[in-house]
């Protein structure tokens, strides 16, 4: 969304995508995303405004393989080779969801972006991210924010001395409130011990950085 109040902001895009290529083609890791689609839709707020929420959710998976879409082009235009698997199945834009394929994709080298989140409604992006990472097998979850550089003490952009914390336990993640990601996407990364780093997207650099190994925004682990 960069700087808009809705949609997709092309610069934006293009600074993604090429983080991403720096990740995935110049150090060859093996790269999945999920997507979300608040950009565009939030199904727990059209829900609040009355809208059925089961119906709600499903009109927001489908925003997601919008965005889905966008970043594979984005990525295609740099000569990324990318695939993208949708929960729901819509065959004329993209694959199903079968992890055994997203897994060999994978090994070839090509980035795979997750759409439609779970299939379901009722569940997060955050959960359909935990899921994903789960399933795939992957080493470590980022969880790309905006504007906010990790976990904090309380909301930054509501409290500006909020602190920011650098390490945190699954189960402090749980038990003291702040908000990591959905709860039922924490217990998942924790029953699988798959460690969490939060960070933000919009420094330019910041995935390559993760990836890396440097120390930036927040490591939820167990311990």
């Amino acid at each position: 969304m960069g700087e808009r109040a809705f949609g997709i902001d092309p610069p934006t895009l293009f600074s993604v995508a090429q983080q991403i290529k720096r990740v995935a083609v110049d150090h060859g890791v093996q790269t999945g995303i999920v997507v979300g689609a608040g950009n565009i839709w939030r199904g727990q707020a059209m829900a609040e405004r009355g809208m059925d929420r089961a119906q709600a959710d499903y009109a927001g998976m489908l925003a997601t393989v919008i965005n889905a879409l966008a970043l594979q082009d984005a990525l295609e235009k740099l000569d990324v080779v990318t695939r993208v698997q949708t929960a729901i199945a819509i065959y004329a834009v993209a694959e199903p969801y079968i992890r055994r394929r997203a897994i060999r994709h994978l090994e070839k080298g090509r980035v795979v972006i997750f759409a439609a989140g779970t299939g379901n409604p009722f569940f997060t992006t955050d959960t359909a991210a935990a899921l994903r990472a789960v399933e795939v097998e992957a080493e470590a979850l980022l969880m790309a924010k905006n504007r906010v550089e990790g976990v904090y003490t309380a909301d930054p952009l509501v409290h500006p001395d909020a602190q920011l914390i650098k390490r945190l336990t699954y189960l402090d993640g749980l038990n003291i409130g702040v908000r990591v990601m959905d709860s039922t996407a924490l217990s998942l990364c924790m029953e699988n011990k798959l460690p969490i780093i939060v960070f933000n997207l919009n420094r330019e650099g910041n995935i390559e950085r993760v990836v890396l190994g440097e120390p930036i925004g927040t490591l939820v682990s167990d311990g």
